[in-house]
């Protein structure tokens, strides 16, 4: 069993590891539809087209990105712990209006490098479940976000579907390390993602954990057969 602190330097080395190869092994292993979840939950702060918002797990920036084409006046704050996820991102940021939107930061999303009500949204992609103490993260997306802002945390989840269900977990635990581990040089980091997925939160579970932490609101909607689900909440 880890604790906290060696989840945390596990995480951050096998992000590491794969930060060369990650938005590639994105596209080809959802099948692109990653496209689509990132554009759902930035549509999802549409009320907010001009104010700052942060994107927390920010990874290579593909959600910053498209927080930023969504929104021309947006601002984004983009903070990751793995500046090699970071770094990875920047270099291959385009070359055009969004650039300038977009401030990457190294930091914790445990305790978030920001002023209390700072931003009128909060985005985190496939990062709560990488989150060591979850719930100090909750509580800190709860301090920086303004009165009315709006938190969306877009995340893995497991199908419920009897048809679906175990062919989405052979593939998750049998197809997907194997061939992103041939192309990323990293096995065990696919592996423990679906590990990672598996022992998640339900969705009431993390609800209730959001609730605690201030939220109201609150409510989720599966998307793709419930392979992901967006998490939503309002302080």
């Amino acid at each position: 069993m880890q604790t906290p602190e060696e989840k945390k330097a596990f995480v951050r080395e096998k992000f590491s590891a794969i930060s060369h190869k990650y938005d590639f092994l994105n596209s080809v292993l959802s099948m692109q539809i990653d496209r689509y979840w990132r554009w759902y939950t930035t549509r999802q702060l549409k009320e907010f087209p001009d104010g700052a918002v942060l994107d927390l797990c920010a990874g290579t920036l593909p959600l910053s990105l498209e927080l930023t084409r969504q929104a021309p006046a947006r601002q984004v704050v983009s903070i990751d712990f793995c500046e090699d996820m970071l770094r990875a991102g920047v270099r291959v940021l385009p070359d055009d209006k969004r650039r300038p939107r977009i401030m990457p930061v190294c930091g914790d999303g445990e305790k978030i490098p920001a002023r209390s009500g700072s931003f009128w949204g909060i985005t985190v992609a496939f990062g709560v479940r990488n989150l060591a103490r979850t719930q100090d993260g909750l509580n800190e997306m709860h301090r920086v976000l303004k009165l009315g802002g709006k938190l969306l945390i877009l995340e893995f989840s497991r199908p419920k579907n009897c048809i679906i269900k175990p062919l989405y977990s052979f593939y998750l635990n049998k197809v997907l390390p194997r061939i992103a581990g041939l192309i990323s040089g990293d096995k065990e980091a696919y592996e423990y993602l679906a590990s990672s997925i598996a022992g998640f939160y339900e969705p009431t579970e993390l609800m209730t954990m959001m609730k605690k932490a201030g939220f109201a609101e609150v409510y989720c909607r599966p998307l793709t057969f419930g392979i992901v689900t967006v998490y939503v909440g309002v302080k």
